[in-house]
């Protein structure tokens, strides 16, 4: 289902596109203006990121009449380089890729060994950072649509039981019965065609990969997504260009992907309240004497480079930046005094959903295709098994060639959970991850891919993820929890004592979801809106 494409959705649409070839960082109802405005120095609402908690808060904010401020740390993605595309293909990275990077960093560090993968590239405000904690890594998505900008799209629920378990506070009833429903709605979240994926050379990878998991007795699901499952069916026959047959997913899609720059972010454009600012860093956040919040925001260019430092005030504050940005923002006024109330819980119950890649090297016989959809339509669900649930998505490796490599990211039960805390001599927030932690999740794909490989009598690909390993357990995609709903904030995201701040992304999930989590997010933001705007003065 898609989300209906009201007069105002278009209008924001156009904002977008008219911001973008303008070279505005203002986007919003005076981004036409043949002179960028002056940035306001006060705004009755102020949404911190772009991704979709704070998407969702500025949309819900704009429809609610309250004129509104997002502040995005990245640049607007809709101004084409010069090779005519907005994104490069994950195959060919350049400085678009990465966020001020020399060389790229992809999940994928070798093959056959070799330093192939990773390509020296310019610095430059790239959509992909890839943010290094020692022990951990965590990849996030930089500019206007946040993580949405550079995922692979699956879109499942949790099942709900699990999701019960990790947030007992909240009503599943409402949120199964109201909020996933309305969620997947505007997101746009579809169904693959399963004839189709039957029968089209995009898709054999992940039925080669289906054959060696019944051949083990375990069960395989399709997965939704937001990429326009009819728009791939057109790539596949020529009347469309191409994406995600296109190698296009880890660097940005340029066509087919519903990221929320072109749902909630321009439907929230198209109520004339929301302005979206672009290259703007909150390093700061102070009370206002006079009620409500300042932050102190620094803009930057292109190169990097501070080009001006300046205070907005705003009565009601949002917290939209991920799990890593709205943890250290917290964290660092926290700490330095500026807002001493908040909870000493700020920092805690930090996860990465058990994230583990692998892949397995199939016989000459299991082909599993030179041409592949970027975007997973398919998982292993194992999450039935008591002592190692695993939930693993079939993920493409599409290298132009046949490679015979069957390749995972596996979404496992991991009870382990990290902190942050605040480091003074960076000003800035450390993650607390031992690699150790990641046994749990290890051992569970292990398990997992140890049957499959004997039944198949197939082995694991240790050429791949770098030092000889089997299993990448040093990264996640999907980062949860640090400012955890109900013992940081309150069971609908208000920042614990401080009226009038509050939390919107994925930093509320205490760690683990079982399944990709961006619906749950999108869908708990719009839960918490509800009542937050039907309770709250503003």
């Amino acid at each position: 289902m898609t989300p209906h494409l009201t007069r105002r959705h278009v209008l924001g649409l156009g904002a977008l596109q008219t911001a973008a070839a303008l070279g505005f960082t203002r986007i919003g109802p005076a981004a036409a203006a043949e002179v960028e405005p002056a940035a306001a120095h006060y705004a009755p609402a102020i949404v911190v990121g772009s991704g979709y908690g704070a998407a969702v808060a500025a949309l819900r904010l704009g429809r609610a009449g309250v004129r509104t401020v997002v502040l995005e740390m990245g640049r607007l993605w809709e101004t084409p380089g010069s090779d005519g595309k907005v994104f490069p293909s994950t195959s060919a990275p350049d400085q678009r890729s990465m966020w001020f990077r020399t060389r790229t960093e992809a999940p994928l560090a070798q093959f056959l060994w070799l330093d192939v993968v990773n390509r020296d590239i310019s610095p430059y405000p790239g959509v992909l950072d890839r943010v290094n904690y020692g022990d951990m890594s965590v990849y996030v998505g930089r500019g206007v649509g946040g993580g949405s900008l550079v995922n692979g799209g699956m879109a499942p629920t949790p099942r709900r039981a699990y999701f019960s378990e990790m947030l007992p506070r909240v009503d599943a009833d409402e949120m199964y019965g109201t909020y996933y429903p309305l969620a997947r709605a505007m997101l746009g979240v579809n169904d693959i065609d399963p004839a189709w994926f039957e029968s089209t050379e995009w898709y054999r990878f992940a039925r080669t990969s289906r054959k060696h998991a019944q051949n083990t007795g375990l069960k395989t699901v399709f997965v939704p997504n937001v990429y326009d499952f009819a728009h791939m069916k057109a790539e596949a026959a020529g009347t469309a260009p191409r994406s995600a047959l296109a190698g296009e997913v880890i660097y940005g899609n340029n066509h087919g992907k519903k990221s929320v720059d072109k749902t909630y972010l321009a439907a929230a454009l198209g109520t004339g309240n929301v302005t979206i600012e672009t290259l703007q860093r909150v390093v700061a956040v102070r009370p206002d004497p006079a009620g409500g919040y300042v932050l102190t925001v620094r803009s930057i260019d292109l190169a990097g480079r501070v080009t001006g430092t300046r205070e907005l005030g705003c009565a009601q504050l949002f917290l939209g930046a991920g799990s890593l940005g709205t943890t250290e923002i917290l964290l660092r006024a926290r700490e330095t005094g500026a807002l001493p109330l908040l909870s000493e819980k700020v920092g805690l119950g930090w996860g990465h959903n058990g994230n583990v890649m692998t892949a397995r090297a199939n016989h000459l016989w299991d082909t599993v295709g030179a041409d592949q959809s970027t975007m997973p339509a398919l998982g292993i669900d194992d999450w039935d098994n008591a002592a190692n649930p695993v939930f693993a998505e079939i993920a493409p490796l599409p290298m132009g060639f046949e490679h015979w490599i069957s390749m995972y990211l596996a979404i496992t039960r991991n009870p382990e959970r990290g902190s942050f805390t605040y480091d003074a001599a960076t000003d800035s927030a450390r993650l607390n991850w031992r690699r150790d932690q990641n046994t749990p999740s290890v051992n569970a794909a292990k398990n997992l891919f140890d049957r499959i490989n004997r039944r198949n009598v197939t082995v694991y690909r240790h050429d791949l993820f770098g030092g000889n390993r089997a299993f990448a357990d040093n990264f996640t995609y999907h980062p949860l929890g640090g400012c955890v709903l109900g013992d940081a904030t309150d069971d609908f995201g208000r920042a614990k004592g401080h009226p009038g701040l509050y939390v919107v992304d994925g930093s509320l999930v205490p760690g683990s979801l079982g399944v990709n989590p961006f619906v749950t997010i999108t869908a708990l933001a719009e839960r918490n809106m509800a009542r937050i705007l039907a309770q709250d003065p503003r």
